[in-house]
C-alpha cells in the first residue's frame, strides 16, 4: 500500500494518493486505539514497545505525508503558471487541503476537549494544511518578486525595475481573479490574500531599495511609483480591484516616516546639485566679466549675461519635478534652491568686491575696459534673479516651514546686499572719472571760464547713457546715486574755500556761476525731474539755495537765510555754515554769532525718510591766523 501510494505520489495522482494515505492513516489509528483498548482493558496504559512497534509498522506513512506535502506545496508555488496551461493539479491541491481541513475539524470536534481516557489525536493532527496553503503562496510571490531582474536596477534601470515590478503584479491579478479564484472555494478570497501578500512583498522589497544610496533620480522614481502609480486605476485603483484592495485592507506601501525621510534625501540631493551647477555658473560669469567685449544684450537693450537664465531654469525645472511628486516636496525644493540662491548672491557680492579691487589695481594698464559694463550686467542680473526668487516664494504654499535649518533663508536681502555693492562700485567709478576734474572746481579759473562743469558734465552724461542698459527700477536709481554724487563733490569743493568773495560784485559772480552749473546738471539729469516730486529729495535743489545765501545782499538777514536752510537740510553743521559765511567774506563777527547760535538753537533733528546730505560732506579744519610766539618769529 505505501508503495502504490509513494507511486501515485510521483505519478502527482495527488487525488488517489492522498485517498490511500487516508486509508493508511485509518488504519494507523485504528490499530493504536485497539492496543490502547486492550491495554485498558488489563489496567495497563499502552507500552512504550506497543507504540515503537506501530511507529516501525508504519514508518513509511509518515514519509507519505511529507512527500506528499511536498509534491503539493509544489503544485501551489506553481500555481499562476499552472493556471495558464492545466489548472487540474491545483484543483486537486486545493480538494487536498480541504480534506485535510475537514479532517482536522472532525477530529478536533471528537478528540479535541476528551479527557485522558478517550481516544488521543494521530499523530500530527491537526495538520492546519489551509494556513500552508496561504504561507505557501505567499512565499512563492515573494520568489516572483526575486525573479524580477535585479539588475540594471541603480540609475534609470531602477524606473524600469519598478515597471517590471507594476507588469508582473498585474498579470498575476488578473491570473489569480480570472483563472485561480475559480478553482478555489469563495471563503478563500484568493485575490484579497494575493493582494495581501503582494502588498507585504512590496513593502519589504522597496524599504531595501530605500536603504541604497540613491540619487535624486532613483528617488524621484520610488516616490512617484509608491504615491501616485501604485495606487493609480493603472495598478491597485483599478475599477475591477477596489473591491479587492477594500477586502485585503492594505495600509501604505511605505510608512508616513518612511516617505518623509525620502523627501529629505531626495532634497539634499538635488541641492547637491544645484549648487554644483550654481558654483559652474558664477565660475562662467566671473570668466564673462574678463571678456575684452560689451556683455550680451536681451530683446529690450539691456545688459544681461547667462548666469540668470541658468539659474532661474534650473529651480524651475526642480520645482516642476518635485511637483510632481505632491506639494510638500515642492515646497521643500522650492526653501532649498531660497538658500542656494542666497549662497550663491553672498558669493556674487564678493566677486563683486574683488572684481572691483582688481579694476583698481589695474586701472592704469587698461585690462579691463568694459569694467563698468559687467558691473551694469550684474545689477540687471540681479533684477532678473529678484523676480524668479519671488515667483519661487509664491509658489510656495504658506504651511510650509524651515526643513535645513532654524533661520529661514533671506534671498532677497542677499539680493540688495549685492546691487547695493554693485551699485557703489558703479558710483565709485564714476568718481574716478570726475576726480581729474574736481580739483578745479569753485577756483578763481573756474569763476572767469566756466570749466571745468561741461567736462564733468560730459563723463555724467555717458555714465547716465549706459545706466540706460540696466533694467528699471535700478537705472532710476543710478542716476540718482550719480545726482547726488555730483551735489555732494560740488559742494566740497565749495567747503574747501578755495575761493572766497572779496566783494559783492564776486559774490553776484559767485552765485550766478553756481545757478548756471546748476542749469547744465539739470539738462543732463532731465529724465530725472518728472521721478522726483518732492523738491527737498532733489539734491540739485540744494545748489541755488546756496548760491541765494551767498549773494544776499543785507548781511543782516542772514539769520533768517540760515533758518530756512536748517529747515530745508537739518543735517547742516556749524563747520558747514561757517565755511559758508567765509566765502560770503563780509560777514561781521556779530553776524556770525547770532547765525551759529541760532543754528546751535534751531538743530531740528532728522525727519523720517530725510536722505543726509551735508553728514556725506567733512569740512577741513581751519588753520590758525596767527603764529605762536617762537624764538624764531622773535
Amino acid at each position: 500500500m505505501v508503495l502504490e501510494t509513494e507511486r501515485l505520489v510521483e505519478s502527482r495522482r495527488l487525488l488517489e494518493a492522498h485517498s490511500r494515505l487516508m486509508d493508511l492513516e485509518h488504519w494507523q489509528d485504528d490499530i493504536l486505539w485497539q492496543l490502547h483498548g486492550a491495554a485498558g482493558m488489563a489496567g495497563s496504559s499502552l507500552s512504550s514497545e506497543d507504540k515503537e512497534l506501530v511507529a516501525k509498522y508504519f514508518s513509511g506513512v509518515e514519509q507519505l505525508v511529507d512527500a506528499l506535502g511536498k509534491e503539493l506545496w509544489a503544485v501551489v508555488s506553481s500555481s499562476l503558471a499552472l493556471a495558464r496551461q492545466n489548472p487540474t493539479p491545483f484543483v486537486s491541491a486545493v480538494r487536498i487541503v480541504e480534506r485535510e481541513e475537514a479532517l482536522d475539524r472532525a477530529l478536533l470536534a471528537e478528540r479535541g476537549g476528551a479527557t485522558g481516557g478517550s481516544r488521543p489525536l494521530p499523530a500530527g493532527r491537526p495538520r492546519c494544511w489551509r494556513a500552508c496553503f496561504f504561507q505557501v503562496l505567499e512565499e512563492a510571490i515573494s520568489a516572483r518578486f526575486r525573479s524580477v531582474s535585479y539588475l540594471h536596477t541603480r540609475g534609470p534601470g531602477l524606473a524600469g525595475h519598478l515597471s517590471a515590478l507594476q507588469h508582473a503584479v498585474m498579470a498575476d491579478l488578473a491570473t489569480v481573479r480570472h483563472l485561480l479564484e475559480h478553482c478555489v472555494p469563495p471563503h478563500y478570497q484568493l485575490t484579497a490574500a494575493y493582494l495581501r501578500a503582494s502588498h507585504r512583498c512590496l513593502h519589504a522589497h522597496l524599504a531595501q531599495v530605500s536603504s541604497w544610496d540613491l540619487e535624486s533620480g532613483e528617488i524621484f522614481a520610488v516616490l512617484n511609483w509608491v504615491l501616485h502609480i501604485y495606487n493609480s486605476q493603472d495598478m491597485m485603483g483599478h475599477p475591477e480591484l477596489i473591491t479587492e484592495t477594500e477586502r485585503a485592507e492594505l495600509g501604505p506601501l511605505i510608512s508616513t516616516e518612511g516617505l518623509e525621510q525620502l523627501q529629505s534625501k531626495y532634497v539634499q540631493s538635488v541641492r547637491k546639485s544645484v549648487s554644483e551647477w550654481m558654483h559652474k555658473a558664477l565660475q562662467v560669469e566671473l570668466q564673462d566679466w574678463q571678456r575684452d567685449q560689451e556683455p550680451d544684450t536681451d530683446h529690450e537693450g539691456f545688459y544681461q549675461t547667462s548666469l540668470p537664465t541658468i539659474i532661474t531654469q534650473m529651480l524651475e525645472e526642480n520645482t516642476r519635478v518635485a511637483l510632481m511628486i505632491g506639494e510638500s516636496l515642492r515646497d521643500q525644493t522650492i526653501q532649498m534652491g531660497l538658500y542656494e540662491i542666497e549662497n550663491l548672491l553672498n558669493r556674487f557680492r564678493e566677486a563683486l568686491v574683488e572684481f572691483g579691487k582688481e579694476h583698481r589695481r589695474d586701472r592704469t594698464n587698461n585690462k579691463n575696459k568694459f569694467y563698468l559694463h559687467y558691473l551694469l550686467a550684474s545689477i540687471s542680473n540681479c533684477i532678473i534673479l529678484k523676480k524668479s526668487t519671488e515667483s519661487l516664494q509664491q509658489q510656495q504654499s504658506s504651511r510650509s516651514s524651515g526643513q535645513f535649518s532654524r533661520t529661514p533663508p533671506n534671498p532677497l536681502a542677499a539680493l540688495d546686499r549685492a546691487v547695493r555693492r554693485a551699485c557703489r562700485l558703479v558710483m565709485d567709478q564714476l568718481l574716478l572719472e570726475l576726480q581729474p576734474f574736481l580739483p578745479c572746481l569753485l577756483t578763481r579759473p573756474w569763476l572767469v571760464q566756466g570749466d571745468p562743469v561741461p567736462k564733468l558734465c560730459s563723463v555724467l552724461e555717458s555714465h547716465l547713457d549706459l545706466y540706460g542698459r540696466v533694467r528699471p527700477p535700478c537705472w532710476q536709481r543710478l542716476q540718482e546715486e550719480a545726482q547726488w554724487l555730483m551735489v555732494v563733490e560740488y559742494v566740497r569743493a565749495l567747503m574747501q574755500k578755495k575761493l572766497v568773495c572779496r566783494s559783492s560784485e564776486e559774490r553776484r559772480q559767485l552765485a550766478q556761476q553756481m545757478l548756471q552749473d546748476d542749469q547744465l546738471f539739470r539738462e543732463v539729469f532731465h529724465s530725472l525731474e518728472s521721478e522726483v516730486s518732492v523738491p527737498e529729495v532733489n539734491p540739485l535743489a540744494l545748489l541755488p539755495v546756496l548760491a541765494d545765501f551767498i549773494c544776499l545782499k543785507d548781511p543782516g538777514m542772514l539769520t533768517l537765510e540760515i533758518s530756512g536752510l536748517a529747515a530745508k537740510y537739518p543735517d547742516i553743521s556749524e563747520e558747514h555754515v561757517s565755511v559758508l559765511l567765509d566765502v560770503r567774506g563780509d560777514v561781521s563777527r556779530d553776524i556770525r554769532g547770532a547765525v551759529l547760535d541760532l543754528l546751535e538753537q534751531s538743530a531740528p533733528p532728522l525727519p523720517a525718510g530725510y536722505r543726509p546730505i551735508f553728514t556725506d560732506i567733512l569740512v577741513p579744519p581751519s588753520t590758525l591766523a596767527f603764529c605762536l610766539p617762537t624764538a624764531k618769529c622773535a
